[in-house]
């Protein structure tokens, strides 16, 4: 291992790798005697070499943050440059009143490797090599109290060749710049024993009980733990009945005890009613604060749909790809800034999105909080893509192995287990991969809330998980095949595809990415897709017929799999990435792109904005009609498919329009019911129009004064 301190669990797994443990669980709030000192701000920071600290620190940068942000600025940052082997970051900092029996650092996230000096001595006993869980350094006995100045150092990689060889570092298929730095929060705990060293918080929804699992250290000597436990609910009212345990230690272990608060009323969480509880632990030395949600969540694989505290519950949403994001233009201080974190969120809860997969690694840990509160359900998703598990096939990316996957699992658990959020552990993405499923296999008794996993393109490895499904249509061409037209659509099976090791398991299916049509904010292709569009439109396309077709495709494609049912959730991709249009910093331009005009104000190009919510609505259809042309004056019975993903009935009317322009040319419409969670399909007649010329074929489910839900096909009445 790369690290070890005194205040430390040691978790022997099922394949005998012994893994050091996390002091503190970042959904955990201190609370008196407990202090948590924010080292957040502006540091100092200087470029060199490994083995020594710079003389001279002549930048300035914001932590957290990443590198590309330092004043003045670095010259060839986020690419391995002869110009250094690390960054050093440095501030001095007071503590008031004297050092307790407790003093940690932690550094939440930083790449690549991390290394720490505290008044000139070094923590620990080398460097923290793991780029996305926590680093934990004991700083006892070298941390000065009573408003002494402390001077604090951190070393950090220059680039991924900073860590050890398979080492998991983020590696992108798709990405250019791999900034390095302190991107997440540093802060000093300080407390006394017995000392609570993590919580896990364990919703049971049937019997409206929370139990917490508490892992407690005593200190140089034995003691006796006396837990109490109090649960408050909204405004800080309590709710339950406290609890109190009293728990023997001896000298130097941890020991883990229980505590069980019943709570009769429990307010259950949702997205659409995001409940917070807030649990008050306390050891008399020691105290913490937990925030949870009631809630329970799993998969009916009979169903092939989720389970939320019960009920089926279809999966409606995004992805963000934040470490992509990280190298745009337009990125900024915007991933920590929570003012926008939390519009973004609240942007896509707008479009009617419930879900977010974080693509291919963790933002900063203030989003998890975030989406607690505004109400999504997290697929998590652990930074390993490899696609083929062949070196020689793929030399660029990179392999870990199960014993360098397992500590970082642990570390990644430990750390979100708490937040009613996070639903899937996903182990990997897009990789057939024999590591993972071992990995998964050594790590998920660990969580007591047993959530499903998700392991790419690798077997699933419990009947509870999940698999990702990515059926686009439209690659084909980009390959050097057949080019995907709308018209094909009626050839595809409302099945995802699944390779052969994907189906070792019948679990439910997740699709959380299709289409290939990505337009860079400006309107441009992006190197992917290029081609397709000039399959569609021609080689002189212009913005505007570029984004007519990729909000239709977009929407027609999400309604596709929507109402066929095959699928428990739909996760368009993607809400965030980077927009890399033009030569910045290859001339190919970026993969991909989400659907923002204006990154800060959080602008949705308008026509996706339009077509998304329609596409995404709660109770949502597709019109059952795929030809580009249609004969003039013919009779037509265009099926259409409803759906409801909402727990109760839906009743309306279903109507079938034929526009031109905003003209109405003819409308037919015959009354609808959906059952709750339900599909229904019908049939309306249409004559198509007698004059020739481009029309919208518009099926729409209306309610009242209900905005229609909208499923719209162009077609050429010839």
């Amino acid at each position: 291992m790369f690290r070890r301190w005194p205040i430390a669990l040691r978790l022997a797994t099922s394949v005998l790798v012994a893994l050091a443990a996390t002091a503190v669980d970042a959904s955990t709030r201190p609370s008196a005697p407990r202090r948590v000192i924010s080292l957040d701000g502006t540091w100092q920071v200087a470029e060199g070499g490994v083995d020594r600290v710079p003389e001279a620190f002549d930048h300035t940068v914001v932590v957290p943050g990443l590198i590309d942000m330092a004043k003045p600025a670095f010259a060839e940052v986020g690419v391995k440059s002869p110009k250094r082997q690390a960054f050093w970051y440095r501030r001095t900092f007071q503590v008031d009143g004297a050092v307790p029996g407790v003093a940690i650092l932690k550094v939440n996230k930083a790449r690549y490797g991390t290394k720490v000096w505290l008044n000139g001595q070094i923590l620990g006993l080398g460097e923290y090599v793991g780029c996305f869980t926590p680093g934990y350094f004991d700083v006892t006995g070298f941390l000065r109290g009573d408003d002494a100045e402390n001077t604090l150092v951190v070393r950090v990689g220059a680039d991924r060749e900073s860590i050890p060889a398979g080492m998991p570092s983020g590696w992108d298929f798709e990405k250019f710049r791999y900034y390095p730095g302190i991107y997440d929060s540093v802060e000093l705990i300080l407390s006394g024993f017995p000392f609570i060293q993590n919580v896990q918080i364990v919703p049971d929804v049937a019997t409206k009980t929370v139990r917490a699992v508490v892992e407690i250290e005593a200190g140089a000597n034995d003691a006796v733990a006396t837990l109490e436990a109090a649960v408050t609910g909204r405004d800080a009212r309590p709710a339950g009945k406290p609890d109190r345990t009293v728990r023997p230690l001896t000298a130097r272990r941890v020991e883990k005890t229980e505590v069980f608060v019943s709570l009769p009323d429990a307010h259950l969480w949702t997205p659409e009613d995001p409940y917070l509880y807030e649990m008050t632990l306390s050891t008399g030395g020691d105290a913490v604060r937990v925030r949870f949600g009631m809630r329970s969540f799993g998969f009916d694989p009979a169903a092939g749909r989720a389970l939320l505290n019960g009920k089926p519950y279809y999966l409606r949403g995004t992805n963000v790809c934040i470490y992509r994001f990280f190298e745009d233009d337009q990125r900024g201080d915007k991933p920590w800034r929570a003012e926008w974190v939390r519009r973004l969120h609240r942007k896509f809860k707008s479009i009617g999105w419930n879900s977010i997969r974080y693509c291919i690694g963790f933002p900063p840990e203030l989003w998890y909080d975030i989406a607690d509160e505004e109400g999504f359900l997290i697929q998590d998703e652990f930074p390993i893509w490899t696609l083929s598990n062949d070196p020689k096939k793929d030399p660029k990316a990179e392999y870990p192995r199960t014993a360098q996957i397992i500590p970082q699992y642990v570390g990644w658990m430990r750390e979100r287990w708490n937040h009613p959020c996070v639903v899937i552990w996903d182990g990997q993405n897009e990789s057939f991969s024999d590591q993972t499923g071992p990995a998964i296999r050594a790590v998920r008794h660990l969580d007591l809330s047993n959530r499903p996993w998700e392991n790419g393109w690798s077997e699933p490895q419990s009947p509870t998980d999940c698999v990702e499904s990515h059926p686009y249509l439209f690659i084909g061409g980009f390959f050097g095949g057949k080019f995907f037209r709308l018209s094909d659509m009626p050839g595809v099976s409302g099945a995802p595809g699944l390779n052969d090791r994907q189906k070792a398991r019948r679990v439910p299916i997740i699709i959380n990415e299709y289409c290939w049509l990505w337009l860079n904010r400006d309107g441009t292709p992006t190197c992917l897709t290029q081609k397709v569009y000039e399959s569609i439109l021609g080689p002189n396309s212009t913005v505007a017929q570029r984004r007519s077709v990729h909000a239709r495709y977009v929407a027609a494609l999400t309604e596709f799999w929507r109402t066929h049912r095959e699928a428990a959730g739909v996760l368009q991709f993607c809400g965030l990435g980077y927009s890399r249009a033009g030569d910045r910093p290859r001339p190919e331009g970026g993969a991909t792109s989400d659907h923002f005009t204006d990154i800060e104000s959080l602008t949705f190009e308008p026509l996706m904005e339009e077509y998304l919510k329609d596409a995404f609505s709660p109770v949502g259809l597709m019109l059952d009609f795929w030809a580009d042309s249609a004969p003039a004056g013919t009779r037509r019975a265009l099926p259409v498919v409803a759906i409801n993903d909402l727990d109760r009935l839906w009743e309306g009317t279903v109507r079938l329009r034929v526009l031109q322009g905003d003209r109405e040319v003819s409308a037919r419409s015959r009354p609808c019911s959906i059952a709750a969670w339900g599909r229904t399909e019908t049939t309306l007649e249409t004559v198509m129009p007698t004059e020739p010329g481009r029309y919208t074929l518009s099926a729409e489910l209306v309610r009242g004064s209900e905005p229609p839900v909208r499923s719209r096909r162009e077609v050429e009445v010839k």
